[in-house]
């Protein structure tokens, strides 16, 4: 009996139509004549899923009892018992009720699998496995219900099923995925534009991982070389060199034409390990094809054009982009070059483009700086071995061939050596050399031989020469050798203070930025910048990266005087004085970026300071305007009251009484926000957190507002939050006093309150005109009113002081459209460490436990509890208008 074959729909969130899809897929089955059933279906009361139901066979689920209360799961005994041809199950991420014959639905699954029967079953994006992580940091949701990877990776076929987050919302605000009491809470959570726009792409990225993988085993099953255009992949070849930064960006800009195309940058070193190569500039490059969304790739070669095509093809690349040749004409006669050759053996389904830079045909040159020994301890070693030792295996060579070369022949011969010796080792072992061949050709050449005399001048000339030459030529080379490494350093200098200064001029670097720059570039442990006010004044950090950073620069290894009352200090090492030229300047970078640091803060300061007086002004204007208007409405009353000329029946008496209570009551909460505003301004708010509950503060923000004209929902189970409770009530008060007063009559202002991961949110939903997009940040702004609010009803401070408060607690308060018209205000609060929800508003579909510990069923919505105030024992500061 072979094993039967899984097949998947797989969606980015909840309510996209995986259910839907996979009963129509039973359908087709049926109507085909297939023996299908339903094993198990969850359609979550949603009517167009119900109604796919009808006329599919579906096997009675195994009622289960657990801790009294009782559930229902797939029945696989049942299952197996008919044994139909295929088996449609849901939710295959499922969590079984303890006592069930497996732990997992998709172990049930697996047993149907064995057994030979078909399954059809679902899942979303956010129940893998390896993508719990990513997904909490989207959503903030943690999802406790998941499958292996290795599961959906074993599916025979996968499908996507794909809606648009706008589409999706559509179907949530027409209640075709939940319950009308649910929706807003799920349109403000988890099903945002942004989090189903993540979840999407997650869900888009993984199908086409997995069809790479079918298309990889389908072309390795069928032996298939040639490159298979699917998607555009661009291979950079790079060499190590400068130009591989414009290689990458030109592949970038390449890639950006079309979408899904994949950049692979890939360098081909050779096996024996001798490349000319930058690892610093390599570092860089990786960096940036990183940055850029691509991949770097080390693969080892000796044919580099080889090596290069066949990455290439077992990646199925459809381009490659190399740089024009770095090499000047005459080593064209060497070989035609990497390009050319992979250009020629590339074939037609691979595009290669040459790329010009400003390096082509100037030479490979040396990027890197080299240690102050200049050569290598291997180039020195082998410098020594051929002056010292070839030159004897050479004299024994002549020595014991019967051919008489002659004099000046051997003594070309011993020259080449001591030239060998000084372009491997420098001077010195081209001195030995030169040394050691003038001895042997002088004893075992000149005549008389084997003496160290020379009978003839003219052999005494010659030998002289040699000796000269050979000591030309080592200065020579040792020369060369100590220009090369100086044209190195100076040009690596000149890229770091090209780096500084442009960095001056793009205001770019911060100080600890450029400090743990000097700190890489030296190889330091720490640096400090210390600074003084006076010349016996104690020395003071101003900025330090490192462990242990020092305190006063004579404790320092290294110390570099920036004018009188600065000094950079680093630790570490003793640096050599060629290196205090690039320091000096470094220091100099560090003296600039501290005072432009200082005067952006003064800067900022001002800026404050102008704020301020605009408010003062503002002020100025409120208190000599709309504070009156409640002073006149009082000073009549109370004029009328005390005049003698008027008989005040006790009706009249009452309504000035309540005419001059209500102006106090609006004066005092003008003033009261007033004050409010100068305090944050002022940055005297400090609120005193401590971790309380929602319910204890939120009802007794609302005693302000009319009755009848708030629901509440806060439901019990919320965390508590970090919250300075006085500070919240007004924030809360203010926010729904706003609300209530441009909700439309009949229209209760909703007040709700849930969980989203480490945060609690409390959303203020009105029913009115709502307020445009352009304007949602200004109505926070102090003395704003939108619209045509008539200036008495405010001096618009409510939402400024309700948002600063709101930051003050380390929250945050920021407008949405409300779903269906009208303005949501949503507070966000830092919930109480340790402290986590259960279970998010609406991020998934209702199942039934979602844990074998304790199983419990989808908790009801909490219906909106309807406020009955006691204004009188009520005392607070009301708010102003949007």
């Amino acid at each position: 009996m072979g094993r039967g074959k899984l097949r998947i729909y797989l969606g980015a969130a909840p309510g996209v139509g995986k259910t839907y899809a996979m009963l129509s897929e039973g359908h087709r089955r049926v109507e085909r004549g297939a023996d299908c059933v339903v094993g198990f279906v969850e359609h979550h009361g949603r009517p167009r899923t119900e109604v796919m139901l009808h006329g599919l066979e579906q096997v009675e689920r195994k009622a289960l009892t657990y801790r009294g209360a009782a559930f229902t799961e797939m029945d696989v005994d049942a299952l197996l018992a008919r044994r139909p041809a295929i088996a449609l199950v849901d939710e295959l991420a499922h969590t079984n009720v303890p006592g069930s014959r497996n732990a997992k639905r998709w172990q049930d699954v697996e047993e149907l699998l064995r057994a030979g029967i078909d399954v059809v079953s679902t899942v979303n994006i956010q129940h893998l496995e390896s993508l719990g992580d990513v997904v909490e940091s989207i959503t903030g949701v943690r999802q406790r219900e998941t499958v292996p990877d290795e599961v959906v990776r074993r599916a025979d076929q996968v499908e996507l099923v794909d809606m648009s987050p706008q589409a999706l919302r559509r179907r949530m605000a027409h209640g075709n995925i939940y319950k009308p009491e649910k929706v807003d809470a799920a349109l403000s959570n988890y099903f945002r534009p942004g989090n189903l726009t993540a979840l999407r792409e997650l869900a888009l990225l993984w199908v086409a991982d997995r069809a790479d993988e079918y298309l990889q085993q389908y072309r390795g099953e069928h032996d298939i070389r040639t490159t298979w255009q699917a998607r555009e992949r661009i291979v950079v070849g790079l060499t190590g060199g400068p130009e591989g930064r414009t290689l990458i960006r030109r592949a970038s800009r390449m890639a950006a034409k079309g979408s899904g195309s994949e950049i692979l940058a890939v360098y081909i070193a050779r096996s024996d390990g001798l490349t000319a190569a930058s690892p610093k500039e390599l570092a860089v490059q990786r960096t940036l094809v990183e940055d850029l969304g691509g991949t770097f790739h080390h693969v080892i070669g000796d044919d580099i054009p080889d090596a290069l095509l066949a990455f290439a093809r077992g990646v199925n690349a459809t381009q490659i982009v190399l740089g024009s040749s770095r090499r000047r004409s005459w080593q064209y006669v060497f070989g035609p070059g990497v390009g050319a050759s992979v250009a020629r053996d590339s074939g037609p389904d691979l595009d290669v483009h040459i790329v010009t830079h400003e390096h082509v045909a100037k030479g490979r040159g040396l990027p890197v700086v080299r240690s102050a020994a200049r050569l290598g301890r291997t180039r020195i070693i082998a410098g020594w071995v051929v002056g010292t030792i070839l030159p004897v295996l050479l004299c024994l060579l002549l020595t014991h061939v019967d051919a008489d070369l002659g004099l000046a022949n051997d003594m070309l011969l011993f020259l080449s050596l001591t030239v060998a010796a000084a372009l491997l080792g420098g001077l010195w072992p081209a001195l030995a050399s030169a040394a050691l061949g003038s001895l042997l050709l002088n004893y075992f050449f000149a005549p008389p031989l084997h003496r160290f005399t020379v009978s003839d001048p003219k052999n005494i000339v010659a030998i002289a020469v040699f000796f000269g030459v050979a000591v030309s030529v080592a200065s020579v080379v040792d020369l060369a050798a100590r220009r090369t490494h100086q044209a190195a350093r100076l040009r690596a200098e000149s890229e770091i203070l090209s780096f500084l200064a442009g960095s001056v001029l793009r205001g770019e670097t911060t100080l600890d930025a450029l400090l743990e720059r000097v700190r890489e570039t030296f190889a330091m442990e720490s640096v400090t910048l210390l600074e003084r006010a006076g010349d016996v004044e104690p020395w003071k950090p101003a900025g330090s990266v490192g462990p242990s950073p020092v305190t006063r620069p004579e404790d320092a290894d290294v110390d570099m005087p920036i004018g009188d009352h600065m000094a950079l200090a680093l630790s570490g090492r003793v640096l050599p004085a060629e290196d205090r030229r690039v320091l000096g300047a470094f220091a100099a970078q560090a003296a600039v970026v501290l005072d432009r640091q200082r005067l952006v803060d003064e800067a900022e300061e001002a800026r404050r300071m102008a704020e301020g007086n605009r408010i003062r002004t503002a002020l100025l204007a409120a208190v000599s305007h709309d504070l009156r208007t409640p002073l006149a409405s009082i000073k009549a009353s109370v004029s009328s009251l005390r005049s003698a000329d008027v008989e005040w029946s006790e009706e009249d008496r009452a309504e000035l009484l309540e005419g001059i209570e209500d102006g106090a009551d609006r004066l005092d909460h003008l003033v009261g926000n007033l004050l409010d505003m100068s305090r944050l301004q002022t940055g005297t708010v400090t609120p005193l957190i401590r971790e309380i509950d929602l319910d204890e503060v939120v009802p007794m923000a609302l005693g302000g507002v009319p009755e009848d004209s708030v629901l509440l929902d806060v439901p019990e189970t919320l965390p508590m939050v970090a919250v300075d409770p006085g500070l919240l009530e007004r924030t809360v008060a203010n926010v729904v006093e706003n609300a209530v007063k441009y909700s439309p009559v009949g229209e209760p202002v909703l007040v709700a309150a849930s969980c989203l991961g480490d945060r609690v949110e409390v959303r203020v939903v009105d029913r009115g005109r709502g307020v445009p997009d352009q304007a949602k940040d200004r109505i926070f702004a102090p003395f704003q009113r939108y619209g045509d609010a008539p200036r008495g009803a405010g001096v618009g401070l409510g939402l400024a002081v309700a948002r600063g408060f709101a930051e003050a607690m380390d929250g945050t308060l920021t407008a949405e459209d409300t779903p269906g018209g009208g303005l949501t205000m949503v507070l966000t609060l830092r919930a109480a460490v340790g402290v986590r929800a259960e279970d998010p508003t609406g991020p998934t579909e209702p199942t039934e436990p979602t844990e074998p510990t304790e199983p419990t069923e989808p908790m009801e919505p909490v219906e909106p509890i309807e406020l009955d105030h006691d204004r009188d024992r009520m005392t607070r500061q009301k708010a102003g208008p949007q």
